[in-house]
């Protein structure tokens, strides 16, 4: 069921799209292919954190849910070669990186529905050569689907030119639907993670999880607070690879997510800078400081600059694909 959900400021219309079956209901917007609101049979209350305004998503919850690119998180120096060429890109307003594609990146663009269904909805976009300072026209598709129990991305794009293409899905989860995340376990498969500097890029160098804080292969309870600090890329395989879990995170209530991705990585992020208590919310409440945990499936950031990572570099005549997947239990 596709039904208008507002406009934005500069008064493009957003639609939002239902779909579901009798365990699993997603809502999707098409500012940003963001995923609005995730709801499990029996719990009544959003798996994710949204907002029902557009207004909200073009300021401080513009990373709610988005799926963002064509880069996600941040490159280093607002530049890259790509070909013997240096391309330069926006610079974002708290240093000398460029963070999530800057103002013009998949999650500030309205996507066109060109296939939808009960339980699943494809949306599109095309990227022109130079937006945001990233050469080639692309288009970028993505596609969810419910299936069983479960919500899945499939993202594919194309280009005419040689380009950079690593885009996550950036939503935040709560599996209480209370304030904060506070006593909820993460899991996530990763025995390393790429070391970052204090501007939060990475250094180069991949450390091991084992006697760090961010161990958390035998699951690990969240403070949801300040103790803890979580924001960087834990790094679950060396390459992509096929669909497989990565994560999962478990709530006090017993309501459970488990996350698949054929990624190579997986940005943790604790909410920790974000709060706007006055803003509309899916549920019922302003959002505060740690509401959610944001799990983005994504390769290495940092590509741009270390040769040894994975890279994020796509071609004319090759296909952009990438699967994430979350599946919903309660105990």
């Amino acid at each position: 069921m596709i039904t208008t959900f507002g406009k934005t400021a500069d008064g493009r219309q957003v639609d939002i799209v239902t779909i579901g079956n009798d365990q699993v209901t997603a809502k999707i917007l098409t500012l940003g292919a963001i995923i609005n609101d995730v709801r499990l049979a029996g719990v009544d209350y959003s798996l994710t954190l949204g907002s029902p305004d557009v207004a909200p998503y073009e300021d401080k919850f513009n990373s709610f849910g988005s799926f963002m690119g064509p880069v996600i998180n941040r490159i280093a120096g607002c530049k890259a070669t790509i070909d013997g060429q240096e391309f330069t890109f926006e610079k974002h307003h708290s240093g000398d990186l460029t963070q999530h594609s800057g103002s013009t990146g998949m999650q500030k663009q309205v996507w066109s529905v060109t296939d939808n269904g009960d339980d699943f909805v494809v949306l599109s976009l095309a990227l022109t050569d130079g937006l945001g300072g990233f050469p080639g026209n692309r288009v970028v598709t993505a596609r969810y689907d419910i299936l069983g129990n479960a919500l899945r991305l499939t993202a594919t794009a194309t280009t005419d030119a040689p380009t950079l293409m690593n885009p996550a899905n950036h939503s935040y989860w709560n599996m209480d639907g209370t304030p904060g995340f506070a006593g909820h376990t993460l899991t996530v498969h990763a025995d390393r993670f790429t070391e970052p500097n204090e501007a939060l890029m990475p250094t180069g160098r991949l450390a091991d999880v084992a006697g760090s804080p961010y161990d958390f292969r035998e699951g690990k309870v969240l403070a949801g607070d300040n103790s803890q600090f979580f924001d960087l890329n834990l790094v679950v395989s060396d390459a992509r690879t096929q669909l497989r879990p990565v994560a999962k995170l478990v709530g006090t209530s017993g309501v459970a997510m488990e996350m698949s991705t054929t990624e190579c990585g997986l940005q943790v992020y604790d909410c920790g800078t974000i709060s706007r208590p006055d803003f509309p919310t899916n549920h019922g409440r302003g959002y505060t400081f740690y509401e959610g945990v944001a799990l983005e499936a994504q390769s290495w950031p940092g590509a741009t600059m270390h040769s040894h990572f994975p890279s994020i570099e796509l071609r004319p005549g090759a296909d952009y694909k990438q699967v994430t997947q979350w599946a919903f239990s309660r105990d």
